[in-house]
Formats: structure tokens, sequence, C-alpha cells
């Protein structure tokens, strides 16, 4: 297999989805995958970098970014998600607690969004995302690393997962998507990555089973899509023995 197709086949998609010029350009022109066609979507976008920011006390100001190729829907209703429900099989890696705050942003501050469905989706160690086909693996049929939960009264949702691998053409990251129905038929979805301490990631790739993937090849410095505000996106990590756990406020506007 030709390894260099393969990343000029992800470059050249990554090109098309930043067209735009812009994350939030493209991430409103994805298609909605979880809300019938029956029903009128909107796309939650980030307040204006013209709003006083001080008015909005607690609240994040998230940026959108592209869904990427590897979404797949799969309405797995599951907080630990390092198990493929086909066989049981557990993804081995450094364990990673994720909890994510959820708040709607308003003209006089922030609110926690309840009853939101969070979804969260990444690589395995090796850089492998399940239920998917790339010209270097075929996993179709697998479900690791993938699941959502529902937002509670505070807006928070927790997974159980592994701090992800990489693969050529990215930096290390997770996908998250959040999404919601309106009481007159309208949904709302938002969508965007969640990145890591580039220094982080090289401690813990000399670990196995992340060390037999090799030296990763792009840092966040030169990832395209990191660089549409990527830097807000950071998780801060704290060790908890076994692993790490990062807690993250996501903040957005419903328009």
């Amino acid at each position: 297999m030709n390894i260099n197709n393969r990343l000029l086949s992800r470059r050249e998609a990554l090109g098309l989805f930043r067209a735009g010029g812009t994350a939030i350009f493209v991430v409103g022109c994805m298609p909605k995958k979880s809300i019938s066609p029956q029903q009128q979507v909107s796309v939650a976008t980030p307040i204006s970098s013209t709003t006083n920011s001080a008015n909005l006390p607690g609240c994040v100001v998230s940026p959108q970014q592209t869904e990427g190729p590897y979404f797949v829907d799969e309405k797995l209703n599951r907080s630990d998600i390092r198990a493929d429900p086909a066989d049981g099989s557990v993804k081995a890696g450094v364990p990673l607690q994720l909890k994510l705050h959820i708040s709607q942003i308003g003209g006089s501050g922030c609110t926690p969004l309840a009853g939101a469905i969070v979804d969260i989706w990444h690589c395995d160690a090796l850089g492998v995302y399940s239920d998917v086909t790339d010209q270097s693996f075929n996993t179709v049929g697998k479900k690791f690393l993938r699941g959502y939960q529902v937002t509670d009264a505070q807006g928070n949702v927790q997974f159980t997962t592994i701090y992800p691998g990489w693969y050529p053409g990215r930096t290390v990251h997770i996908h998250f998507k959040v999404r919601t129905e309106g009481k007159s038929a309208q949904g709302y979805e938002f969508t965007s990555q969640l990145y890591f301490d580039d220094a982080m990631s090289d401690r813990i790739y000399t670990q196995a089973p992340y060390a037999s993937k090799g030296q990763r090849t792009l840092k966040n410095a030169d990832d395209g899509i990191f660089q549409d505000g990527g830097e807000q996106m950071l998780l801060k990590l704290t060790s908890n023995g076994q692993g790490y756990t990062a807690t993250f406020d996501v903040g957005f506007q419903m328009v």
C-alpha cells in the first residue's frame, strides 16, 4: 500500500473542508446525521468576537471545527467507550477520564445546557478509528472509542477512554459533537475538537502500545485545523495515579 497516496488524500480532503476559510464555515456545511429529514436544523455558532466577554462570567467561548471523515452516528449511550461491543475487547492505552461541561451562551451570561446529546470519538493508540474504511484499515462493524452521554442538569457529561494515538496528517485530538432538539422540532448542532499539549503526547508515546507506531509526524503548530482555534481547545490533564483526568468547558450560542 502506498502510504503517500493516503497522506495526499487526507490532506486534499482537509483542504476541501477548509475551503471556506474558517472552521465555522465548514461545520455549517456538514450534514446533520442525527436529525431526521423532517426536522429543521440550525448550527450552533460561537459568540461574536465583538461581544464583551466580561458580561459572560464563567463562559468559555469555543470555536467550531470540522467533523472530519470518521464520524459515525452509532447511538451508543455509554460512559466508558474503551470496549468494542461486538466482542468485549478493550482498547489498550493510558486511561483518560474526560468531563465536559456544556453551556449555552446568552445575552446576560451562560446557562448549563441540560438534556443535550454529546458524542465523542477518536482513534486508538495506533491511530485507527472504528467502523470506517480507510486506505490503511477496514474496521467496519467495530465500535471502540465511540459513544455519547446526555448532559445532566448542570450540563455535565463524563467519559472513560484512553489517551488517543496519532495518524499521519493530524496532530493528537478528540472529536466531539453536541446536539439538541428544540421544542419546535428544531435541532442544534455544535462540533469541535479537543487537543493535547505536545510535551505530554511525547511522554505518553514512549509507552506501550503507542511506542510501536514510531515517532509522530505532526505537532500542534503544524496542524491546519489546530491553527483555527485549537489553542482554545487544549485539555489540561491531571494525573490520577493510573492515568489522567481532564475537565473542559464548552460554551456556544444557538441561533
